[in-house]
């Protein structure tokens, strides 16, 4: 509902002003003149919108709002709320702004006649494909409280899972970004003014310290074209990889890293045998399911194999044949789809193998913290010895010989 402050004229010719609710100002407009108004205008009132509301950064639809928005409804038609009443009361409650105008146009689409899979369907930015075909299968099977909890819960933990894979790599990644600027400040700043002290003397350095002197003059002669060179790179690396040839070698080169690539494997393939599981489990036929998973995978490597091993089910071939015609699919999966396959219980293999993976992602996470924990400081500590013993040793040297 919105809300519409107006100025008009009743019948014995006195000035009225006031506010109405309506959905849209053309039902706000109906109303009024059924009470006998003549309206002279009519204007919505702008929401009390907080300043970092208004920057995109803050008003935008996180996943935690899906998953809030998605247990809502659940628990609305569960007391057998209508599905335009259940938008309009999410709409009215929502955290941002943005997500309330989304649950606005979907309850006004609802209104017009629309099923709601089709309204979220004209949201695709908030919206996932498989989310939307999760909400088209509750439809027809009559079960959309149930879709809307497997979503939750599916929504729930692909997030967690993801945060924590994601969060696992922040720290290595501050702790290599901290070198690299340290080595860079040493070598600009500190290397030059000891290296001017070696070169006062006039005597013979060692080889290593000729190395990282001459390293150092090179980067404070042309650091700003070292620094225009990383900056083309980076822009070439980022356009690169949203070309389909580039998002694929860029997803294999991740693959390939050690320890790091195996988290990725895991967390894709608990994402693609979560995504099957819950889409089986909601009435979702297995082609259609490999086809959006394929599209919502989030990984260039995976979603060619899922979109590979589709043609090959749609020709007739077992999905556990499909899948075993590549080499990124572990056996163990292979297996478990075959006794799906005989069993006629694919949903609960699937959902298994996702259990597996997920504990599977969250133990390598963990040990892969413990470790590099500690490794990176000591190599952070022994990078920044090594150089300044480079220099300060040709000194200490030169000093204990007079």
């Amino acid at each position: 509902m919105a809300l519409f402050s107006y100025k008009a004229v009743d019948t014995d010719g006195a000035e009225r002003a006031g506010t109405i609710d309506a959905v849209n100002i053309d039902v706000a407009i109906t109303a009024l003149q059924r009470r006998g108004l003549i309206i002279s205008s009519i204007v919505p009132n702008e929401p009390n919108i907080s300043i970092l509301s208004r920057i995109s950064i803050f008003d935008r639809v996180t996943n935690a709002d899906i998953v809030m928005v998605s247990r809502q409804i659940t628990t609305l038609f569960e007391a057998q709320i209508s599905a335009l009443h259940a938008f309009r009361l999410l709409a009215s409650e929502a955290r941002t702004p943005k997500l309330g105008e989304k649950l606005t146009a979907v309850a006004n689409d609802i209104q017009s006649g629309s099923s709601i899979s089709v309204a979220l369907s004209r949201h695709p930015d908030v919206f996932s494909l498989f989310y939307i075909n999760m909400v088209r299968a509750g439809e027809e099977t009559g079960k959309l409280d149930e879709t809307f909890s497997f979503l939750a819960d599916y929504l729930d933990r692909n997030y967690e899972i993801t945060q924590k894979a994601r969060n696992a790599l922040i720290y290595p990644a501050f702790i290599m970004f901290t070198f690299v600027t340290v080595m860079g400040l040493m070598m600009t700043l500190v290397i030059p003014n000891l290296a001017s002290m070696l070169a006062e003397v006039g005597q013979d350095i060692p080889i290593y310290t000729k190395i990282v002197i001459g390293i150092s003059n090179f980067l404070v002669r042309y650091i700003l074209l070292v620094l225009i060179l990383i900056v083309f790179a980076g822009i070439f690396l980022y356009r690169f990889g949203r070309t389909e040839t580039g998002k694929e070698m860029l997803s294999r080169a991740r693959m390939q890293i050690p320890a790091i690539g195996s988290i990725y494997q895991k967390l894709f393939l608990s994402r693609v045998t979560d995504n099957l599981s819950t889409m089986l489990k909601s009435g979702v036929q297995i082609l259609h399911g490999l086809e959006i998973t394929g599209s919502v995978v989030g990984d260039a490597v995976y979603k060619k194999i899922l979109d590979a091993i589709t043609i090959d089910v749609k020709g007739g071939l077992p999905v556990s044949d499909a899948f075993r015609k590549h080499p990124e699919i572990p056996g163990i999966i292979v297996a478990m789809l075959k006794i799906g396959e005989e069993t006629g219980n694919m949903g609960h293999i699937l959902e298994t193998m996702s259990r597996y993976y997920r504990r599977e992602v969250n133990i390598a996470v963990d040990t892969l913290v413990g470790l590099i924990e500690p490794f990176m400081i000591v190599a952070l500590a022994v990078g920044v010895a090594a150089l300044l013993a480079s220099v300060l040793l040709p000194i200490y040297n030169i000093a204990s010989g007079f």
